[in-house]
């Protein structure tokens, strides 16, 4: 009987030692500003929360911290990009300019900020996913063409993955009159919790391939 009962130990710790390690949760910075933050809206239906209740229903491996400031442009995201990587950090989502937009700055600052905010992501060997934010027409064809340029230049220089633009999934609606009514909150510039929702289906997908590439298992 002691002799079965060895041998029983003995089996278990051969396969014990030879059960596949489960990988470690892939931690995500999100740095952004209120459309990362979830201006708004309760906590619970915020882009975070919406996005990682959508990875874990599909078994990622991930846990998103919110480091969404309402009203920073791409300056003050570089600002605290520092400290807002916090040592676990894995891989980093930024969505960043749609302030640099309403303030009418100039491009070159933003494409300034944002490159150097994809240096300090280079620097710590982090996969990057980069949500572009989109230039209104109105603001004339030179300016457009000059501000949507920087987010797949940027991408390509630094080896990001380039995301779905944002607010993409709502304005590329064919009825724009209701898409704002229905998925955007009164003031017509930040999405609600429906818009959000909508929003996640469209990047989520994105998410899961930054993770990969965190986990070494995508180019």
């Amino acid at each position: 009987m002691a002799r079965a009962r060895n041998l029983a130990v003995a089996l278990a710790v051969i396969f014990l030692g030879v059960a596949p390690a489960v990988a470690a949760p892939v931690t995500i910075v999100a740095l952004g500003d209120s459309l990362t933050a979830g201006y708004g809206l309760p906590p619970e239906d915020g882009f975070v929360a919406q996005l990682q209740r959508w990875l874990d229903a599909r078994g990622a491996q991930a846990t998103v911290l919110n480091a969404g400031v309402s009203g920073d442009t791409t300056a003050g995201g570089l600002a605290r990009t520092d400290w807002a990587l916090v040592p676990e950090t894995r891989a980093m989502i930024v969505t960043l300019g749609g302030n640099d937009l309403l303030r009418g700055l100039p491009p070159e600052e933003s494409r300034a900020n944002l490159d150097a905010i994809l240096d300090k992501a280079d620097a710590r060997d982090l996969p990057v996913l980069l949500v572009p934010m989109i230039a209104p027409a109105n603001y004339g064809p030179d300016y457009k063409a000059s501000f949507d340029a920087i987010y797949p230049d940027l991408a390509a220089r630094h080896g990001a993955r380039l995301g779905t633009p944002f607010l993409g999934p709502i304005l590329s609606m064919p009825d724009q009159a209701a898409a704002l009514r229905d998925y955007m909150q009164p003031d017509g510039l930040h999405p609600s919790s429906a818009g959000v929702a909508i929003i996640v289906e469209a990047l989520g997908p994105e998410v899961v391939a930054l993770i990969d590439e965190a986990n070494g298992k995508a180019p």
